[in-house]
């Protein structure tokens, strides 16, 4: 069953931010000091701006130096276009860094999903990753580039603004500064409650995510159902929960602005009285002190833009919280240090005393042993539940089991290399699952790099071409998401083509042939048997009619072999086999419900 994400936050804001840039920005390093050297230009070019209102008001003005009219006002002109052309480089330069470092978290991140066990995806909701994948990453996005941008810029900006105030005046910059330092802990307290409310608020979409993939992907069985109305109000509770956040996460963060208005104000009140009775007592000159008063309020706008890129972090931790959670999260199935290929000679499958529970779980599978001999086929059949795939899982290591060995050619699955026995095994399910892709490219899925003819001849096997032939573009025919323009019958047999491309010596089908027509499973079955030559075919089949042939026949219920024989052996000692035998022939049932 599937839970939320609720991580608690980390204990140090520091912590996570320094991994972030560690793991993330680092690699970027050298264009992060491009940026620095503009954001560089930009800070000196603002302190410079401020800095030369004292010439402009004491020279110009007050003592009328015609001469430094023009070297004055090109200074001016080449401060405002170095600053301009500073803001337009770090600008482009961190924009390209910060899509880069989210390609890269998006590619790192889907690349480590795509390698936890299935375990893993049992407990976590598919819409809660992708919001991971898609508005942590984004959030994490405007940490990176636009609030490093202006960590580094606005500050940068504001020592050398403070430069030109101390200089122009010492005590009248300490007199203005002593307001200041009295926002840092408010700003400090809001940003840990927007990161906490931010951290709600992708919990939240990622459930909305969740719902909107589930709905979507059965839209029959709602519609069947008439569940409109119901899954539309479950949708509207989650919206309506994220609208409620947001607007909460903006009301915090609005909290930065009317505190550093109402604090910048003060300062600048006490500046101007202060500042003003000094000029008017000769203490200071008019120039000196409009110098100062530019500085000071050119500080306030990166002071105020520091309170904002507060907020920007805070957010965007909230999701680098979220994705190192996942990222930290490491597979339980693993190959072993000293694990080797898995080398088939034969092709035997042997379980022995195989017992498997899911986590958290009563025994699915109890003390199960039986040997699947290579170029034989060994059927599993029993009622729903009794846990038929799961042995299938078992053998491709899907899970690894709780307690005894499962051997292929005397090698336990445990001790070899998971990409080795992954290649030796191909797996037909019942779920059939297509890419929205072309059909030669979900077939050639099986064997990547597979010439047009084998794909083609694979299809000719699985009693696939002549379809495929019909389609609009034949092979390059796209199939659709989960392939929907085809029908049951006809994506079975794709999948099927896909298993017969790869050429495995070991053969899972899990009722690879249940939504097939009696004309097309005898082609099926055809091709099978040419398949199963020199190789082990475990199959589970709902209608025993199509496993009488096969060698051996397993009985699974409530997770034990409890018969093990041919057809015909079966059939006399008058069991549970025998009894599920009488009832589809009695009824004309197509047979039992699979796993």
């Amino acid at each position: 069953m599937s839970q939320p994400d609720t991580e608690p936050l980390p204990p140090s804001t520091a912590t996570l931010y320094r991994r972030l840039l560690r793991e993330a920005v680092a690699p970027y390093a050298g264009r992060f000091v491009l940026a620095g050297v503009c954001m560089l230009a930009v800070a000196l070019s603002t302190a410079a701006l401020a800095w030369l209102m004292d010439p402009v008001v004491n020279k110009v003005f007050v003592e009328r130096r015609a001469d430094l009219l023009w070297p004055v006002g090109l200074a001016v002109f080449a401060t405002f276009a170095v600053k301009g052309i500073g803001a337009y480089g770090q600008t482009v330069i961190m924009t390209r860094i910060g899509q880069t470092v989210l390609t890269d978290l998006q590619n790192r991140l889907f690349r480590h999903l795509l390698r936890m066990d299935l375990a893993f995806f049992a407990t976590h909701r598919t819409g809660t990753l992708i919001s991971r994948l898609t508005t942590d990453i984004a959030a994490m996005r405007i940490a990176v580039s636009t609030a490093l941008t202006g960590l580094g810029r606005e500050a940068l900006s504001i020592v050398f603004l403070v430069a030109v105030m101390f200089y122009q005046d010492w005590l009248l910059a300490t007199v203005a500064f002593v307001a200041f330092p009295a926002t840092v802990i408010p700003i400090a307290t809001l940003g840990r409650r927007l990161r906490k409310v931010t951290a709600n608020t992708q919990a939240q979409t990622g459930a909305f995510m969740t719902l909107v993939e589930q709905s979507l992907s059965g839209i029959r069985l709602v519609k069947a159902y008439r569940m409109e109305d119901y899954e539309g109000a479950r949708a509207e509770k989650l919206t309506g929960a994220i609208r409620d956040l947001v607007i909460k996460a903006e009301r915090v963060k609005a909290l930065a602005s009317p505190l550093m208005e109402t604090l910048g104000g003060i300062a600048v009140t006490i500046v101007i009285v202060y500042g003003g009775w000094r000029v008017i007592n000769g203490v200071t000159t008019a120039g000196a002190f409009f110098s100062f008063i530019t500085a000071l309020l050119s500080a306030y706008r990166p002071m105020k833009a520091l309170a904002n890129a507060n907020a920007n972090v805070n957010e965007g931790l909230a999701g680098a919280q979220r994705l190192f959670a996942v990222l930290d999260t490491k597979p339980s199935l693993n190959d072993k240090a000293d694990a080797a290929p898995l080398v088939i000679m034969r092709g035997e499958v042997r379980f022995e005393n195989v017992s498997f529970s899911y986590a958290g779980e009563a025994e699915a599978l109890k003390d199960i042993a039986f040997t699947a001999l290579p170029g034989k086929t060994t059927a599993l059949v029993g009622p729903s539940g009794a846990g038929k795939t799961t042995i299938l899982n078992l053998i491709a290591r899907f899970y690894d089991v709780t307690t005894g060995r499962i051997l292929i050619d005397g090698s336990n699955v445990a001790d070899v290399t998971l990409s080795s026995l992954r290649d030796a095994v191909a797996l037909v399910s019942q779920d059939v699952v297509l890419f929205d892709d072309t059909v030669r490219a979900n077939i050639g899925y099986g064997k990547p790099g597979a010439s047009n003819l084998a794909v083609e001849n694979a299809a000719r096997l699985a009693g696939a071409h002549e379809f495929i032939d019909a389609l609009p573009d034949g092979y390059n025919t796209i199939v659709g998401e989960r392939g929907q323009s085809l029908s049951g019958g006809q994506r079975q047999r794709i999948a099927i083509a896909r298993a017969l491309l790869k050429d495995a010596p070991i053969l899972l089908l899990d009722e690879a042939t249940s939504a097939l027509d009696a004309e097309t499973e005898r082609q099926i079955q055809a091709a099978l048997e040419r398949l199963k030559q020199g190789r082990t075919t475990i199959v589970i089949a709902h209608r025993l009619a199509t496993v009488a042939t096969a060698d051996q026949i397993c009985v699974i219920d409530q997770g034990r072999v409890v018969e093990t024989g041919d057809h015909g052996a079966l059939m006399k000692n008058g069991g549970i086999y025998a009894r599920l035998h009488a009832l589809q022939f009695v009824t004309g049932s197509d047979g039992i419900a699979a796993d």
